[in-house]
C-alpha cells in the first residue's frame, strides 16, 4: 500500500513539474494604478496559492483557540470533586 501512495505522490510531482516547466513564460499583474509586477505564471500561482493557505488557515486559528479553551474548560470541571446532595430527612 504504501508503494502505490509513493507511486501516486511522484506521478503528481511530476505532473506539477511539468506544469511548471510548461508555464516559465513571464506575466503582468496590474497591482495598482502604475505598478506592475512581471514575474513567471508560476511564481504567481505559487504566491497565490500560498496566500490562500495563509488566509484559510488564519480564518481558522480563532474557533480552534475557543474549542481549546472550553475543552479546558471542561476538563476542569470535570476533574472537580462532584457536589454531594443532602440526604432528605427521614419519613415520620
Amino acid at each position: 500500500m504504501t508503494a502505490l501512495t509513493w507511486a501516486i505522490r511522484l506521478i503528481i510531482f511530476a505532473v506539477l513539474v511539468l506544469f511548471a516547466l510548461q508555464n516559465s513564460g513571464v506575466v503582468v499583474l496590474n497591482l495598482l494604478p502604475g505598478q506592475i509586477w512581471e514575474a513567471p505564471l508560476v511564481i504567481l500561482l505559487l504566491a497565490f496559492f500560498a496566500g490562500g493557505a495563509v488566509l484559510g488557515v488564519l480564518s481558522v486559528v480563532g474557533t480552534l483557540f475557543r474549542q481549546r479553551r472550553e475543552i479546558a474548560r471542561l476538563k476542569r470541571e470535570l476533574a472537580k470533586p462532584a457536589v454531594s446532595l443532602p440526604e432528605p430527612p427521614p419519613a415520620a
